[in-house]
């Protein structure tokens, strides 16, 4: 099995927000959730609790942001 790059899918209290994403992103992402839970549909995460994982991890990977983070913040 492929080892994917979103493992943890920690259940914290959530901020509502709507989104609009493309149909074929839904699909997407759909496809990856089911990858996530080891290839069976039976189980697998819903796509509203992928994204913020997919988020948070797009986000501490991007070493432009956090330069800028610790510029600004003086640390």
């Amino acid at each position: 099995m492929t080892r994917l790059k979103l493992a943890d899918l920690t259940d914290e209290k959530p901020v509502r927000m709507t989104l609009e994403i493309p149909a074929r992103l839904h699909r997407t992402l759909a496809a990856y959730a089911v990858a996530v839970n080891g290839g069976d549909p039976k189980g697998a995460p819903t796509v509203e609790l992928l994204v913020p994982p997919m988020l948070e991890r797009f986000i501490a990977a991007d070493r432009a942001f956090a330069k800028s983070r610790k510029t600004r913040s003086g640390v």
